[in-house]
C-alpha cells in the first residue's frame, strides 16, 4: 500500500509537501508537523470532491435544514431554534463536570420523541452507558449506543441508509482515522477525525455533538482549528463540590453566542433552573458584616449573588490577600485604590474576599460590591439589608458605569431591592462611603 508524507501546520492546518522552519501561511514557526496518508484513499478522496459541483442557491430547499426541537426548551433558546441538520457541535468542560449525562439526556430526550439517536463512547463500555441510562430513566427504543476508538465505525453508522439524526462522539480525542499519523488525542489525529465527519455528517443531515477534553487552563484541547470547523461551540463549566452547572455558549452560526443556561445536578441528571437570578444567592443573613450584594451580568443574564468579605488584623510581616471567584489581581487593585483614595489603613490587616456560589465571574461591575463589603468588615458595620450594588472602580477612585445597566436596573426593581448603589448614585468612593457609613475623608 503506497504512502506519502505531509506536513500540516498545528495553528492554521495548512498543508506543505516538504518541512520548513516556518509555516508559509499563518508565519508561525516551528509547527509543521509530519503525518502520512494512504496515496489510493486520497485519491479516491479527492475524486469524490470532484463530483460536488457549485448549484444555485435558490435552487436549495429551506425545509431540508429546518431545526427541530432537542426535547429540552432551554438548550433550543441557548442555540439559537434547535438541532439543526447537518449541523457539527463542540462541548467542552473539565473531566467529571457533566458532560456525558447531559449529551445523554439529550438523546434520550431525542429518542422519545421518535428521532435515532447514537451515542458513541470512546471512554465507558456499553454496560456502564447501560447503567447510567438506566439511573437517569433513559433506555428506549430510540436510544442506541457502541463503544468503539476507530473513526470508521462512526462512518458506517452515517453510512447506512437510514442514518441517525443525531450522532454523539464522546470523546472526539479518544478517536483514531488511518489518515492521519500518531496516537489518538494528538493534534493531528484530532484534526483528521474531525474534519472525517463534519464532512459525512454535512452530507447525510445528521446533527453531530463532539465531545472535547480541555487543557489545565480550561481551554479546549487539541488544534485551534477544531473550533473553527465546527458551527456551534459549547462550555459546560463549575465546581464539582457544588451541585450549579453553567452551560456557555462560545460561538454559534445559528444564534446568538452570548447565552447561558443554569443546572443544577440532580438525581435524576441536569436538571435546568427556572429562575436562575436569585439561585447563587442561598439563604444569607444581612445582619452580619462584610457581606454585599451585586447584580452580575454573565451573557445576558443578570445574577443576583453575594459578595463577602473578612478584614482582619494580621500578624505576618505580608498580609494575606486571597481572592475566590474573581481575580486576585483585581482585589490587591481595588485594595490599593481604597488606601489611596480613602485613606483606610489596610496595610496591617488580612483580607479575603469571595463570590458564593461556586462560580468565577469576569464582570468588572463586580468591583463596587466587592470595595462596599470590604469597608463592612473594615468598619464591622452591615450594610442596608436590600441594598445591591454594580459599577466599575477606576485607578482615582471613581465609579464608572458597566454594560447592561438597564438590565441590572430592571433586575433590582423586580427582586425589591433598595437602595441600589451604581455610578449615578455614587460617583466616586467617598461618595459610597458617606451613604453607607457616614464617614468622611
Amino acid at each position: 500500500m503506497k504512502t506519502k508524507d505531509v506536513f500540516r501546520c498545528a495553528a492554521c492546518g495548512a498543508q506543505s509537501p516538504r518541512w520548513q522552519g516556518q509555516c508559509p501561511s499563518c508565519k508561525e514557526w516551528n509547527t509543521l508537523e509530519s503525518f502520512t496518508v494512504n496515496k489510493k484513499r486520497a485519491q479516491s478522496i479527492g475524486a469524490a470532491a470532484v463530483q460536488d459541483r457549485p448549484q444555485p442557491l435558490e435552487d436549495l430547499h429551506s425545509e431540508q435544514y429546518t431545526s427541530r426541537t432537542s426535547g429540552m426548551e432551554s438548550l433550543d433558546e441557548l442555540l439559537g431554534s434547535g438541532l439543526v441538520p447537518g449541523a457539527a457541535i463542540l462541548l467542552g468542560g473539565e473531566p467529571g463536570i457533566g458532560k456525558s449525562t447531559l449529551l445523554l439526556q439529550l438523546a434520550g430526550s431525542q429518542a422519545r420523541l421518535g428521532h435515532t439517536a447514537v451515542y458513541l463512547s470512546g471512554e465507558e463500555s456499553l454496560p456502564q452507558l447501560r447503567g447510567r441510562a438506566e439511573r437517569l430513566d433513559l433506555l428506549g427504543p430510540g436510544l442506541l449506543a457502541m463503544a468503539s476508538n476507530k473513526v470508521e465505525d462512526a462512518l458506517a453508522v452515517l453510512d447506512d441508509p437510514n442514518p441517525p439524526e443525531l450522532l454523539i462522539v464522546d470523546s472526539v480525542q479518544t478517536l483514531a482515522s488511518p489518515l492521519a499519523d500518531g496516537i489518538p488525542g494528538s493534534v493531528s489525529q484530532v484534526r483528521a477525525v474531525a474534519a472525517e465527519l463534519v464532512e459525512k455528517t454535512k452530507k447525510t443531515g445528521t446533527t453531530l455533538i463532539l465531545v472535547g477534553h480541555v487543557t489545565k487552563d480550561g481551554q479546549i484541547a487539541g488544534p485551534k482549528l477544531l473550533e473553527h470547523m465546527v458551527d456551534t461551540v459549547l462550555y459546560l463549566e463549575g465546581d464539582r463540590k457544588h451541585f450549579s452547572r453553567i452551560l456557555r455558549v462560545l460561538k454559534n452560526r445559528f444564534g446568538p453566542s452570548d447565552e447561558l443556561v443554569v443546572f443544577t445536578m440532580k438525581e435524576k441528571g441536569l436538571e435546568v433552573v427556572a429562575d436562575p437570578a436569585t439561585f447563587f444567592l442561598g439563604a444569607r443573613d444581612p445582619s452580619l458584616s462584610g457581606t454585599a450584594m451585586a447584580l452580575a451580568v454573565d451573557g445576558q443574564r443578570p445574577f443576583a449573588v453575594e459578595v463577602q468579605a473578612l478584614v482582619c488584623k494580621s500578624f505576618l510581616t505580608i498580609p494575606r490577600r486571597t481572592a475566590l471567584g474573581f481575580d486576585t489581581n483585581r482585589l490587591n487593585l481595588l485594595l490599593a485604590v481604597l488606601e489611596k483614595r480613602l485613606r483606610l489603613n489596610l496595610s496591617g490587616h488580612d483580607i479575603y474576599a469571595k463570590i458564593t456560589g461556586g462560580l468565577a465571574y469576569k464582570d468588572p461591575g463586580l468591583d463596587l460590591a466587592v470595595v462596599a463589603a470590604i469597608m463592612s468588615s473594615f468598619y464591622d458595620q452591615p450594610l442596608p439589608e436590600s441594598a445591591v450594588f454594580w459599577g466599575e472602580i477606576d485607578l482615582n477612585g471613581q465609579v464608572r458605569p458597566v454594560a447592561a445597566h438597564d438590565v441590572r436596573l430592571k433586575q433590582a426593581d423586580r427582586l425589591g431591592h433598595e437602595p441600589v448603589c451604581h455610578s449615578g448614585t455614587a460617583s466616586t468612593l467617598a461618595d459610597l462611603q458617606r451613604i453607607l457609613f457616614g464617614k468622611r475623608n
